[in-house]
């Protein structure tokens, strides 16, 4: 019990170690790349409120965008029936954001950060990346994406601390973090 336990500290920790200096908070201090990819997340919550995690993440690929720091947009997230992150995406970005539609390339097959990683590189052959989303996840899509051969840096959304769901979710992350490394150290579904 102690041993799995150090074990999947050890990997949240090397996770931490190989993005660290990958991520920024400043949209003044990121380096200019081409191409932006932003993650996937439900646009309302079960309440049926806007989910802040969403809004967190498109308010920063815009803030992106505006700043010329990217000048296209890949949002990659679940698609099924009744149900369509990367549509909610594209609409709010461009409804509510006020960036271009043409600029925006939705990626239906992202269901999880791993597929939205590989679905970047490998089906748009986006190699050079600024992937959105919270800290805490983002520390992981980069450890993907390092795995990956690709040259990603992390730009952080606004965190979300006074939420319903802030503790669900960095528990989530938490043992995401180690199946990341499971999936590296075996080689289960190749990157």
């Amino acid at each position: 019990m102690e041993l799995g336990i150090l074990l999947m500290a050890l990997a949240n920790i090397w996770v931490a170690v190989l993005t660290n200096g990958r991520t920024y908070t400043k949209v003044s201090k990121i380096p200019q790349l081409e191409t932006a990819l932003v993650l996937g997340t439900s646009p309302k919550m079960k309440s049926g409120a806007a989910n802040p995690y969403f809004v967190a993440r498109m308010d920063a690929a815009a803030l992106l965008y505006h700043n010329g720091k990217i000048k296209k947009i890949i949002v990659s997230g679940e698609k099924s029936e009744g149900y369509n992150e990367p549509k909610a995406m594209k609409n709010y970005l461009v409804y509510q954001e006020g960036v271009p539609e043409n600029i925006i390339i939705e990626d239906p097959k992202g269901f999880k950060t791993r597929l939205s990683i590989n679905n970047c590189k490998n089906v748009f052959r986006e190699n050079d990346v600024i992937i959105v989303s919270q800290g805490f996840h983002n520390l992981r899509a980069l450890f993907y994406a390092r795995n990956n051969n690709m040259n990603a840096l992390g730009f952080d959304a606004q965190d979300v601390y006074q939420n319903e769901s802030f503790y669900r979710n960095q528990t989530r992350e938490f043992f995401a973090r180690v199946l990341a490394v499971v999936y590296y150290i075996f080689g289960v579904e190749r990157f």
